[in-house]
């Protein structure tokens, strides 16, 4: 357990930030799932912009590694080329 105020507050601050990036983590694993094994191409192309903003928006932050947004965007663009 921490013994300084300032070693306390870093512990209630990091189980916040913990919480958040898993929840932005989470919803961008269904956004790409829902890309990935929609059947209708066309409702798949719509949902790649929002998806692609999101991705890029979590690399900027920090929540996610820059190479893995590009992992996940190369991942939906074969998709989408594919079918």
């Amino acid at each position: 357990m921490p013994q300084h105020a300032s070693a306390v507050k870093r512990v209630r601050q990091n189980a916040v930030r913990r919480l958040r990036n898993r929840e932005h983590r989470s919803r961008l694993r269904t956004m790409v799932k829902k890309i990935l094994q929609s059947d209708d191409l066309s409702a798949a192309k719509a949902l790649y912009p929002q998806t692609q903003a999101y991705i890029d928006r979590l690399a900027m932050k920090r929540i996610i590694h820059r190479n893995k947004a590009a992992h996940y965007k190369s991942q939906i663009l074969l998709h989408l080329n594919q079918a």
